[in-house]
């Protein structure tokens, strides 16, 4: 049997063929790798709390501590393990059945955090850092740990306090 395909070009051809250069090239990357990452502000646009929140959860205006009623619709998910919200300054995760709550923003570049079930770790969305759930780097590029927040359910399990 032969190949009816016609030859495939290879990158650096294709790029030739484009006339731009490797230095054009890389002053693109560079510029536009250095645009993603910069921020306008040390902290990403907040998450305001939803019904069923009361106290603070803005660094900016104080120690956290804050109540989440786990029987409100925003807050709920996090009686299921794996789930996470992010509230203000903080976000608060049910990590295999345990609560844990750190600051939201990635002490790298201020990028926001996530809960990986997975891997029971926070996951930055700039540049993929890692931290534990405890607030220390798990993986670079950050080199500086997240606070980390106390947690306490009371209520039955349905109310959840975060503290500094």
């Amino acid at each position: 049997m032969t190949n009816t395909q016609p030859d495939q070009m290879k990158r650096g051809e294709f790029l030739r063929s484009l006339g731009l250069s490797s230095a054009a090239l890389m002053s693109v990357y560079c510029l536009g790798t250095l645009t993603s990452c910069s921020s306008d502000s040390d902290d990403p646009a907040p998450t305001p709390p939803a019904a069923g929140f009361t106290g603070n959860a803005d660094t900016s205006k104080g120690a956290i501590d804050f109540t989440l009623d786990l029987t409100a619709a925003a807050y709920s998910k996090l009686k299921t393990v794996g789930e996470f919200v992010a509230v203000d300054s903080v976000v608060v995760a049910n990590a295999g059945g345990n609560m844990v709550a750190v600051g939201r923003v990635c002490t790298h570049q201020a990028g926001r955090l996530t809960y990986r079930s997975t891997t029971n770790d926070f996951i930055c969305d700039n540049h993929g850092g890692l931290f534990n759930t405890n607030g220390s780097v798990k993986a670079s590029p950050p080199t500086t740990p997240v606070p980390s927040y106390k947690t306490s359910l009371t209520n039955s399990g349905n109310t959840l306090r975060v503290t500094a």
